[in-house]
């Protein structure tokens, strides 16, 4: 096998129902490694051919999410379809902003983690410490806080602050992960997560941290999928995250068809 093959499994999502599905599947991952807080935060996705997208209703835990429950909105704010619950008004600032600048975008992810938090309130942010962090080399951006993001202003400078990054830290707020697909930007948050939690815990010990030399980071960076053939990351492990979801939560597609591809209602 070459070392840089392409996964043999592309996850096809190419409808409303399949992106109901897999955003739906992400929501549950995040709250299954501990990435949710409480009620807030958010993910979406664009829906294929259409300028709309999907996000979690406003009031619901991660792990109450549905593949109907989610709120389609346009990039207006219009909310279409008979939705039980509110957008988060932030949700819909910081998604809209990202999805609606860059078209090679399909999935946005923010999270308020404990590390995420921690590591944006540094100085130094993000440092490449550790094989997790030299993935993000040269590829986090950072955004200055500016209070809830309640104000649509705020969208052209997270589009800037985003430009040639495949994540952003949020100053004194969290994270943010893109990816060009559902599996890719969970990938992506999974592995920046893991990142920030150990330079949190390596800072911790007090012990003086080894620095890889600047060689070695900006050839290892360059080494990961998610650099060379970015719209292929996080397809090699997304179907065992989905039967992680069969065995442990066997209600979490509620409705979904896995035969005809379609949810019922």
């Amino acid at each position: 096998m070459l070392i840089k093959d392409r996964p043999s499994h592309i996850v096809e999502i190419t409808s409303e129902a399949q992106t109901r599905l897999h955003l739906c599947a992400l929501y549950r991952l995040l709250a299954h490694f501990k990435m949710d807080d409480m009620i807030y935060s958010h993910a979406s996705a664009k829906i294929p051919g259409e300028e709309t997208f999907l996000i979690n209703p406003f009031g619901l835990r991660f792990e109450e999410v549905t593949p109907q429950g989610l709120i389609k909105v346009d990039y207006a704010g219009v909310i279409e379809g008979d939705a039980t619950h509110p957008a988060n008004a932030a949700g819909f600032v910081i998604h809209s902003a990202v999805l609606s600048a860059r078209p090679s975008i399909g999935c946005v992810i923010h999270t308020h983690t404990r590390a995420g938090v921690a590591v944006s309130s540094l100085e130094e942010g993000l440092l490449p410490i550790n094989q997790w962090a030299i993935e993000f080399f040269d590829r986090v951006g950072y955004h200055d806080y500016e209070g809830l993001a309640f104000d649509l202003d705020e969208g052209p400078r997270l589009q800037r602050d985003l430009v040639g990054k495949v994540a952003l830290i949020l100053r004194n707020h969290g994270l943010l992960a893109v990816g060009q697909t559902i599996p890719g930007a969970f990938y992506l948050m999974y592995y920046l997560e893991l990142a920030v939690q150990t330079q949190i815990d390596i800072m911790a010990s007090g012990r003086k941290i080894y620095m890889p030399s600047p060689a070695v980071i900006e050839h290892t960076s360059k080494q990961f999928t998610s650099a060379y053939d970015p719209a292929s990351a996080g397809h090699r492990m997304w179907p065992s995250l989905l039967r992680l979801l069969d065995r442990e939560y066997p209600d979490w597609k509620n409705g979904f068809d896995d035969a005809s591809g379609h949810l019922h209602q």
